[in-house]
């Protein structure tokens, strides 16, 4: 009897086939079911949340064995399947008991959300095993120290309730006691009501990020990846040490759409670091330069790996998004431009060459690539703009990419199968416009899959902010029409399988780790430990609001270098956002300065994730490549304070200042100054290479430029400290370019 099977061209045992087929199966019903339910919204909030994180748990379990030395030992492999069918049952429990079609099946006809304090010995049964079961996966799928941090929390809540129980000693002020909770509150808060793991971070990774996944793996598979290169080589590729500049440019054109550290890394460095080690770069120079390019593109409006959707949720008082893409826009920008200005000096100091002419010969752009990228980020930000919902405009944008996908001569489909998804696409929108006429005759259930009409009942004339919300909607269901085609279609299938598998895979710690930061999220938001956290930290630095900048940074660092940059974001903005309200931050410029500072992570030795990913491609060590990494990326840590205490650089005021373009103007030139200051100090080069008090002047510069100093007691010398910085760099340029002539 033969008990092994054939499964992408490799020979595995049936365990294993099917687990292969398990996560296929399961990958897709994630990326549909998400797609479906954000647009829809037809199940109640914590059931949604239950399925899209039930799934996330399966696949991990199906995905990340306990141990690698283990993986392949068949009890590791029945415990796994155990564990996932665990946490299948126990999120279904949460949906049966909230969704109102079970309502017969409630406990007393009261539904979880309704029981809160009152649950059943059976809801509890189901929490703690809950509990548990998120905590190990995100063990599996992202290290230890989110749920040693969520044990803490949970620990820490529970001590301060027994020590009152059991008149113990209470804990010191420092430690931040409270009144606590029993056991059961623990599980109730964590897992069973809507606080924790199906909770604010899940409902941000399943409204917004995990979304962004999808379209990032549908982008790739319609060309739009290459195009991207192309276009970089063809603008850089001239310059000596244009290589390495190829690499900034594509990874910020990459990571305006992706928004992943680690996979706008690994995508462009692919392509770049071979051609950087071909200039003469070495090679962990090579992946440094990748990493800290691959690390800003998450930095870069509209996608920013989410975090401006996710400023739409947790930014109080609320902002909109144009308002967040334009305070992100000059940061991005000049974060960049340091980039492109240190791989410009240093190449000249290296001796780096150009492309060869048959190297840009070979590189030719194509205008259908070209269109796909272009449409694909207009589509996003023009939807946005005109104020759809961020899942909204980014399934729009999904849609059109997909129609493209249906015109793309390099996909390995036949013309026929390419025809028929079209014109499947287009039937299916006209089909779905007609249905305008049916919204009055159609019970309630039905109308959210109506088209919506073109005709304001204000005005009774045509709007056209309605036509395009009505195609909009047609477009979505065409979209779903599409992928179902798609799947069924054998030509199609292997595309559409890859796309939604490697959306699924990329996606299962993002889902994991917000199940588990949610548990965090609702101890804190619970027993109100964040507001007396931010009030000892407050006492600590009193006013001091550098000390308290300092403090967030070296937070977010840490716990950034074991957890993904979202979920760092999200658990620092729920600790400590409130602390720099209070002492006087804007409260989105505190967002965005948290924000920074969990990307800059991703180059922050010794856990510098975007570094590793360019060390394995570049062939590099992987500190030396970190840490050049971390040096390429040095702006990426003094920006964040220049935006807090030069607001104007975010294009925002204080309250009752009124901002104004010369502010900005100073803001943007001291910066642009400092940063090519530092830029060349790094290097050691401007027009030849510098000395070490060459050097130390432009540090001095650059110190003086970007350094957060207004005010020196109470007068106010921003202007003249940049001043004197500048006239300190031109001094270097000067002497360097006269040094160069002689």
């Amino acid at each position: 009897m033969n008990d092994t099977n054939e499964v992408g061209g490799a020979v595995v045992g049936p365990v294993e086939a099917g687990k292969k087929s398990a996560v296929t199966v399961l990958g897709i019903l994630l990326c549909l079911f998400t797609l479906f339910e954000v647009n829809y919204n037809l199940l109640q909030p914590q059931s949604a949340l239950a399925i899209f994180v039930g799934i996330g748990l399966v696949l991990c379990y199906l995905t990340f064995p306990a141990s690698k030395q283990l993986a392949s030992h068949p009890i590791s492999q029945r415990i796994d399947l155990l564990l996932a069918v665990l946490s299948a049952a126990t999120c279904l429990y949460v949906v049966v008991q909230t969704e109102p079609l079970f309502e017969t099946t409630w406990s007393n006809g009261f539904s979880l959300g309704n029981r809160a304090g009152s649950e059943t010995q059976l809801d509890y049964l189901v929490g703690v095993i809950g509990v548990l079961l998120v905590l190990e996966s995100t063990r599996r799928s992202i290290g230890l120290i989110v749920p040693l941090l969520a044990l803490s929390f949970m620990a820490h809540s529970y001590y301060c309730y027994f020590s009152i129980e059991h008149d113990l000693p209470m804990l010191p002020d420092w430690m931040l006691p409270h009144a606590g909770q029993n056991m059961k509150d623990i599980v109730s808060t964590t897992f069973l009501q809507s606080l924790g793991v199906f909770g604010p971070a899940a409902a941000v990774m399943f409204k917004y990020v995990f979304l962004f996944v999808v379209f990032g793996s549908f982008l790739e598979m319609s060309g739009a990846t290459k195009f991207i290169i192309d276009f970089a080589t063809k603008t850089f590729g001239r310059i000596r040490g244009g290589p390495a500049m190829v690499s900034v440019m594509a990874s910020g054109l990459m990571g305006s759409l992706s928004g992943s550290a680690v996979a706008n890394a690994v995508t462009t460095g692919t392509f770049t670091i071979p051609m950087m080690r071909g200039a003469k770069f070495p090679k962990h120079i090579a992946g440094g330069i990748t990493a800290a390019a691959a690390s800003g593109g998450a930095l870069v409006p509209p996608v920013m790996g989410a975090g401006a959707y996710m400023m739409l949720e947790l930014v109080q008082p609320q902002v909109t998004f144009l308002t967040i893409m334009k305070a992100a826009m000059i940061p991005a920008i000049l974060y960049y431009l340091s980039i492109l200005a240190l791989v410009f000096l240093y190449s000249r100091r290296l001796g780096a060459a150009s492309l060869n002419a048959e190297e840009l010969a070979a590189k030719k752009l194509s205008g259908f690539e070209a269109l796909v990228f272009f449409s694909a980020l207009g589509v996003l930000i023009g939807l946005l703009v005109l104020g759809f919902s961020p899942f909204r405009s980014v399934t729009g944008s999904l849609a059109v990419i997909l129609v493209f996908a249906t015109r793309n001569k390099k996909l390995a489909i036949d013309a026929s199968a390419r025809r028929e998804a079209l014109v499947g696409f287009f039937v299916i929108m006209f089909l779905h416009q007609l249905t305008l006429y049916a919204q009055s005759i159609s019970p309630d259930l039905m109308r959210p899959f109506l088209a919506s009409s073109w005709v304001d009942p204000r005005t009774d004339t045509v709007s056209v902010i309605l036509v395009i919300g009505s195609l909009l909607e047609s477009a979505i269901v065409g979209m779903f029409g599409l992928l179902l085609f798609c799947l069924r279609n054998p030509a199609w299938r292997p595309q559409v399988l890859t796309a939604f598998t490697k959306s699924a895979k990329n996606g299962i710690a993002l889902v994991a780790a917000s199940a588990c930061v949610g548990i965090i999220i609702g101890i804190v938001q619970q027993t109100g430990i964040a507001s007396d956290f931010s009030s000892v930290i407050k006492g600590v630095v009193e006013t001091n609001l550098f000390l308290a900048l300092l403090g967030i940074m070296v937070c977010s660092l840490v716990l950034g270098m074991g957890v993904p940059s979202v979920v760092c974001y999200l658990l620092m903005a729920t600790l400590m956002g409130s602390l720099l309200g209070e002492l006087g931050v804007l409260p989105l410029v505190a967002h965005l300065f948290i924000f920074y500072f969990g990307m800059m992570s991703m180059v922050t030795p010794p856990v510098a994730l975007a570094g590793y990913a360019s060390a394995s491609i570049a062939e590099a060590p992987i500190m030396k490549t970190s840490m050049a990494a971390f040096r390429f990326s040095l702006v990426g840590f003094t920006l964040p304070f220049m935006f807090v205490y030069r607001p104007a650089l975010c294009l925002l005021a204080p309250p009752g200042v009124e901002l104004t373009w010369f502010a900005v103007f100073h803001a943007v030139v001291a910066a642009v100054f400092g940063i090519l200051a530092l830029a060349s100090g790094l290097a050691g080069y401007a027009k030849h290479a510098l000395g070490p008090i060459s050097r130390g002047v432009l540090f001095l510069a650059a110190g003086l430029l970007l350094a957060p100093l207004s005010k020196i007691g109470d007068v106010d010398a921003g202007i003249a400290v940049d001043v004197v910085g500048g006239l300190l760099f031109i001094a270097v340029y000067l002497n360097s370019h006269w040094s160069s002539k002689q």
